[in-house]
C-alpha cells in the first residue's frame, strides 16, 4: 500500500506543470526566441484588484507576452530589469486630464507619477476642429509621451453649431450639433464631455442634452460631466440631471465634489444617489483627485449675467453696486478671500485677501476692474477632507487628476503619487491593489479602452515598476511644477520613458481611437 501511494504521488507530480515547463509550453506555441524586455521577480499587482502575486514579465515590442517564470536560457532579452522588492502595475490611466500634446508633448509630469493615458477634451471643451480626427492626426504625428483618449466637448459643439448662447436650440439647430457630435464620435472620441457649470454649456437644456446622449448611447460610448453645479445644496439635482442622460448611454460625474459640504455623512447621502441609480439601471461611475482646493477660471465667481453673451463692461457700468454685492458674498461663502488662490501672471501665488493688502482696494473691485472673468485662474479651497476622502475610499470611484502640465495646482504633478503615499501608505485608506484597481482596470473600462489597463498576455505593455514607500508627491500649492518622485521605470507601449528619474529623449505615448 505504502509503494503504491509513492507511486501515485509521482505520477500526480508528473503531471503538475512546472513553472519551466508552462514557459517551455509558450515557446513551444511561438516562433519567437528574441524578445524586448523582461522584468523579473516583481510582485505583480494586475489591476482588477487581486492579491499580489510573484512573476517574471516578459514583453515583446508593445505587448506583454508571458506572464510566470521565464527561463532565461532558453531566450534572447534585449534588456531585462530586477524587480525585486518592487511591484509590477499596469501604467495609471487618468480618468479626467488636461494639457495640449501640440505644445507640450512631453507631459513628463504625468510620466513622473505613473500616469501613462491621459484623457483630454474635458469639462465641455476640446480644439476647435469640426472633425477631431484631423487633430487627432496631428497629435499622432507629434507622438506625445503618454497615449491619449480623446473627448469631444459639448461646449465646442454648440459655438461650431450656431447654436452658442441660445437657452432654447431649434429642432434644426439639434440636427446639426447631433451630426457634428457623430462625426467626432466616429473619428474615434472616446465619447463627450459637458461643462454645464461654463459658458456657453451652461445654457443647454434638458431636450438639447436628452438628444445628445441618445447619439452617444447609440455609439456606445461615454458622456462626463462636470456637473451643473457642485455647491452642497445643488449638487445633488446636478447629478439627477445627468443620470436622466444616463437613461440612454453611460455617464460618469467628473471631479466629484461637494463645495460647502461636511463630513463623511454628507459623502454617503451623494453616494446613495449613484447607489440608487445603478440599481435602477443607470450606468454611472464617478472620480475624484485627492485635494481640497479646486482648480478653474476665475469666471466661476462672477454671476451668468456678468458673463457671455453678456456685455461685461455694461454690466460694470449699469449694475456695479449689484456685482459688488454677488462677488463680496460669494467669495466670503466660498471660505473668504484667503481661500482663492491665484494661477495667473502678474497674480500668481497670491491669494484675493493678499492682493487686497497690496493693492490696498477691496478684493470684489479687484475682480471686476484688475481681473474681470476670464482673467485669470484660481485654486480654491472650498472642499472637506474627510467628505472627499470617503469618495476616494468608494469601491466604486476612479481617481482622476484634472491637472496639466501648466496650471499651479499640485494636482498636475502630484495625483497619483499622492494616493499612493497618503491614502495607502500612510493612512491606509486604501489597499494598494484596490487603489492600483481606481487608476488602472477601472478608468479603462469605464471610457471603453480594452487593450490597457491590467497586467495579462495580450495587453499592451503600459507598465510601472516601484516600492510603494518610496513614492513621494513633491508639488505643493506654492511649487506646483515639481515632479512626483519614486517611481522606478515608467513603461509606455514597450518602451522605458522614465528609469529611475531619467527621461528617454524618446516620446512612446500614442494617439487612441474608439472605433
Amino acid at each position: 500500500m505504502k509503494l503504491l501511494f509513492i507511486l501515485l504521488s509521482i505520477g500526480w507530480l508528473s503531471c503538475t506543470p512546472t513553472p519551466s515547463t508552462e514557459f517551455e509550453n509558450f515557446l513551444n506555441q511561438s516562433t519567437e526566441k528574441n524578445y524586448t524586455l523582461l522584468i523579473q521577480n516583481g510582485q505583480i499587482v494586475d489591476g482588477l484588484g487581486n492579491d499580489e502575486y510573484s512573476a517574471d514579465l516578459l514583453i515583446q515590442d508593445d505587448t506583454i507576452a508571458f506572464i510566470g517564470q521565464v527561463d532565461t536560457a532558453l531566450i534572447q532579452v534585449k534588456k531585462t530589469i530586477d524587480a525585486a522588492g518592487k511591484v509590477v502595475t499596469p501604467g495609471f490611466i487618468d480618468m479626467h486630464s488636461h494639457g495640449n500634446p501640440l505644445k507640450t508633448p512631453e507631459f513628463k509630469n504625468f510620466l513622473a507619477m505613473g500616469a501613462t493615458t491621459i484623457s483630454l477634451g474635458k469639462d465641455g471643451s476640446s480644439p476647435d476642429y469640426e472633425n477631431l480626427a484631423e487633430w487627432m492626426q496631428l497629435v499622432a504625428d507629434t507622438v506625445p509621451g503618454v497615449n491619449i483618449a480623446m473627448f469631444v466637448g459639448h461646449g465646442t459643439l454648440r459655438m461650431q453649431s450656431g447654436i452658442k448662447y441660445n437657452p432654447r436650440p431649434s429642432d434644426e439647430q439639434l440636427e446639426v450639433i447631433g451630426q457634428l457630435l457623430e462625426q467626432n464620435l466616429d473619428a474615434g472620441c472616446f465619447g463627450m464631455t459637458t461643462g454645464l457649470e461654463y459658458i456657453p454649456g451652461f445654457y443647454a437644456p434638458a431636450y438639447e442634452l436628452e438628444h445628445l446622449a441618445k447619439i452617444v448611447g447609440e455609439k456606445n460610448k461615454l458622456i462626463t460631466s462636470h456637473v451643473r453645479n457642485e455647491d452642497d445644496n445643488e449638487v445633488e439635482s446636478s447629478i439627477r440631471e445627468l443620470l436622466d442622460q444616463g437613461k440612454f448611454c453611460r455617464v460618469n460625474v467628473s471631479h466629484m465634489k461637494v463645495v460647502y459640504g461636511q463630513g463623511e455623512s454628507r459623502a454617503e447621502e451623494i453616494l446613495n444617489v449613484l447607489n440608487q441609480a445603478r440599481r435602477d439601471g443607470v450606468p454611472v461611475t464617478a472620480d475624484v483627485y485627492p485635494y481640497t482646493a479646486s482648480y478653474t477660471g476665475i469666471s466661476i465667481l462672477f454671476p451668468e449675467w456678468a458673463k457671455p453673451p453678456n456685455n461685461y463692461q455694461q454690466v460694470v457700468a449699469t449694475r456695479r453696486a449689484e456685482l459688488e454685492d454677488f462677488l463680496r458674498n460669494k467669495v466670503n461663502q466660498r471660505n473668504g478671500p484667503e481661500a482663492t488662490l491665484l494661477g495667473t501672471a502678474p497674480y500668481a501665488g497670491k491669494n484675493l485677501a493678499q492682493l487686497s493688502e497690496e493693492m490696498d482696494k477691496p478684493f470684489e473691485d479687484i475682480l471686476i476692474d484688475d481681473i474681470q472673468p476670464g482673467g485669470a485662474s484660481g485654486a480654491y479651497f472650498v472642499m472637506n477632507d474627510s467628505l472627499q476622502s470617503r469618495f476616494i475610499a468608494d469601491s466604486l470611484v476612479m481617481i482622476s487628476s484634472d491637472g496639466s502640465p501648466t496650471s499651479r495646482h499640485p494636482r498636475g504633478h502630484g495625483t497619483f503619487a499622492r494616493i499612493i503615499e497618503k491614502f495607502i501608505v500612510q493612512d491606509s485608506v486604501l489597499t494598494l491593489a484596490d487603489a492600483v484597481r481606481k487608476m488602472t482596470s477601472m478608468p479603462a473600462q469605464t471610457m471603453g479602452i480594452t487593450d490597457r489597463g491590467t497586467i495579462a498576455v495580450g495587453k499592451k505593455a503600459d507598465v510601472l515598476i516601484f516600492d510603494p514607500k518610496q513614492v513621494h508627491e513633491t508639488a505643493t500649492y506654492e511649487n506646483p511644477f515639481q515632479l512626483a518622485e519614486g517611481i522606478n521605470f515608467v513603461i509606455v507601449n514597450g518602451k522605458i520613458s522614465s528609469e529611475n528619474g531619467e527621461y528617454s529623449s524618446q516620446r512612446n505615448g500614442q494617439m487612441l481611437r474608439k472605433q
